[in-house]
């Protein structure tokens, strides 16, 4: 290995004293591969093998915790117990080679799809009418009861008890990218005029509490539980840098082992506000002030990208995202002096796919998510 690159490969101590073998976080993809009723297929198995082999942590695809959840088509369940055989060896595939294996829990609300979910129902923080994955059209949502509040806060709570039954090392709250959780901080998703409403942190911290309470009562002390956060939002009104600023110094103060903002550029800078103009990343990890790990991502495709990420001393982790769906032997070729033969760029005339399963791979060929390709040039 070039010597220059050995900060990516340092070890990082969590809170709960568990160490990570290295920098690199497998960011959780969406990656339309399992079966129908959400169980686990072995097309699954051995994209997650390949893409989990080399980093420290390992996070699966966004896994709805309900039925009325489900925001994808071949998106993975973690919702009921009959889920925990697949579970079991996707936990096993995924810890094979030493990362930390972890199901994001996830909760579509708004964004869940009509066609997946039971009955055509969909619901959210406040009615909102919008667009969402692979749908040609819009689709209503409806005002979530009070009721259903609760009974989706325990079902964070059950999906973390079934991680911990699937052998998982643990769960990270999805509650980024205008899902359920974010919608109930967002102003623009939530305009209730309840207690729901009227303090938009609510039912975060209540996910929060739940999942970290299930956590003590069924794991061991190096379980982890991270949180997942989108820092803006383009809708008005919607998040703030000054409305996440307040979030994350609630989060800090939790029983958590890392926060993961989502981002498509790690250097991008707020929009608007009192923080204007400054990068997002940099503001958060000042907020963090050392209190836990704060994983970065956002258009890292080269080597020099992610050293520069990591040398910018505002991330301790960093997780790749369409780099190593495009090659899953990133991490490998830095480590054996190879990244001059990293892939960076989508091939749509590879004959190996990028080794990705066909639905996903088609997703890329169909120019569903912004990337670099060989064929634009």
């Amino acid at each position: 290995m070039n010597k220059k690159f050995e900060p990516l490969f340092e070890k990082v101590a969590l809170p709960n004293k568990v160490e990570l073998k290295n920098r690199f976080v497998l960011a959780p993809l969406t990656h339309v591969s399992s079966h129908d009723d959400g169980t686990i297929s072995d097309v699954e198995i051995n994209y997650m093998e390949q893409r989990s082999k080399d980093v420290g942590l390992a996070i699966s695809a966004a896994s709805n915790v309900t039925d009325l959840g489900k925001a994808f088509p071949g998106q993975p369940s973690v919702a009921h117990d009959s889920d925990l055989d697949g579970l079991k060896r996707l936990a096993k595939a995924m810890k094979k080679n030493g990362a930390k294996a972890i199901v994001q829990i996830h909760h579509g609300g708004a964004q869940s799809l009509p066609y997946l979910t039971p009955n055509g129902d969909v619901a959210a923080p406040s009615p909102v009418t919008l667009q969402s994955f692979d749908e040609k059209g819009e689709h209503d949502a409806r005002t979530i009861t009070h009721e259903e509040i609760e009974q989706t806060i325990t079902a964070f709570g059950e999906a973390t008890r079934r991680v911990i039954e699937a052998g998982f090392d643990g769960v990270e709250i999805h509650g980024a990218n205008h899902y359920l959780i974010h919608q109930f901080v967002s102003p623009y998703y939530n305009r209730r005029d309840d207690e729901w409403g009227e303090n938009k942190l609510k039912f975060p911290m209540r996910v929060v509490d739940e999942v970290v309470n299930t956590a003590k009562t069924y794991a061991e002390d190096t379980f982890i539980v991270g949180y997942r956060f989108s820092p803006e939002e383009a809708e008005t009104p919607g998040i703030s840098m000054e409305i996440t600023e307040e979030l994350v110094k609630n989060l800090i103060n939790k029983s958590l082992d890392y926060l993961h903002v989502s981002l498509m550029d790690i250097h991008a800078k707020t929009r608007e506000g009192k923080y204007q103009g400054e990068e997002r990343i940099k503001l958060l990890h000042q907020w963090i002030d050392g209190r836990m790990p704060l994983i970065g991502i956002g258009s890292i495709f080269t080597a020099e990208q992610a050293l520069e990420a990591v040398e910018s001393n505002n991330v301790e982790l960093l997780a790749l995202g369409r780099e190593i769906l495009l090659d899953h032997r990133f991490i490998n070729k830095i480590q054996n002096g190879k990244e001059e033969e990293i892939m960076s760029e989508f091939d749509p005339y590879r004959e190996d796919y990028h080794d990705l399963p066909l639905d996903l791979w088609k997703q890329f060929n169909d120019g569903f998510y912004p990337l670099p390709r060989t064929d634009e040039k």
